[in-house]
């Protein structure tokens, strides 16, 4: 895993969800966020900040992630939003694409899906509830 030192990323979790956890719905974070159990739903932090997820080798995630830093280990369904760092450890399987601006991808590392590369500063898609803050509508956005 990376340091605060080397990646700008707060590697102290603030949150746990354990793995007898099951939370369905958008999670809203700030800080370090560490998933060991299931998530069915977006997870959301704003995007200037140094929050940190890791989705842990026993974790899943089932939904959007949307943060500056990102740890896999684990399976996520969904698309991936690392707007600094993201990191894809042995066991991770993502299906989704994945947008970074930088990545370490260790090997047996999965992911399906497309791998896009964002430019510092760059504008990426936005986060759900950000999307449907700014048109004001309450569809579900995808």
């Amino acid at each position: 895993m990376f340091s605060s030192k080397d990646k700008g990323a707060n590697t102290h979790y603030d949150t746990l969800i354990s793995a007898k956890t099951e939370i369905v719905g958008d999670v809203k974070f700030t800080g370090g966020l560490h998933v060991d159990g299931l998530i069915k739903g977006n997870l959301l932090a704003e995007p200037d900040g140094d929050a940190v997820v890791r989705i842990s080798d026993k974790g899943r995630v089932e939904g959007q992630i949307h943060a500056p830093n990102v740890v896999v280990n684990g399976n996520v369904t969904g698309d991936v939003h690392a707007g600094k760092y993201i990191e894809l450890a042995k066991k991770a399987h993502v299906n989704g694409d994945v947008y970074y601006h930088a990545m370490e991808m260790v090997l047996g590392a999965q992911v399906n899906g497309k791998l896009n590369h964002q430019a510092k500063g760059a504008p990426g898609k936005k986060a759900p509830e950000a999307v449907k803050e700014q048109s004001g509508a309450d569809a579900k956005v995808d």
